[in-house]
């Protein structure tokens, strides 16, 4: 294949690819400032800069951890999880946030053997 021939394909191709800008979570917010944790999407979390993503998903983890009257954060395994969720909404643009928790979470769960008290 010509050089020349090879440039142009390999720009349409990058044209062709879908393209996220990264905005601020505070796009999300309403007109007053606020967001609905529980309404916000993946695709909004994976199309956030790192800095919100990573502010969102630990503002998540104390709010279910709250929930769970927990007091105890394993650093390591709280990085790790977020960015199994990042991954996973990442993949799944299409759930919510709390969803993808709830898949990454289970999983964790169940690969590790813990059982939740009913």
């Amino acid at each position: 294949m010509r050089p020349e021939k090879l440039i142009v394909n390999a720009i349409a191709i990058i044209l062709a690819a879908p393209a996220f800008a990264q905005v601020e979570l505070k796009t999300y917010a309403d007109r007053n400032g606020y967001l609905d944790v529980q309404k916000l999407t993946c695709a909004q979390l994976a199309n956030t800069f790192q800095e919100d993503a990573d502010y969102l998903t630990t503002w998540y983890s104390g709010w279910y951890n709250g929930l769970a009257q927990k007091h105890l954060m394993e650093v390591n395994r709280a990085k790790s999880l977020e960015h199994e969720v990042i991954v996973h909404c990442k993949e799944n643009p299409g759930k919510k946030i709390i969803e993808a928790i709830d898949v990454v979470f289970k999983e964790y769960r169940a690969e590790k053997g813990i059982r939740m008290k009913q």
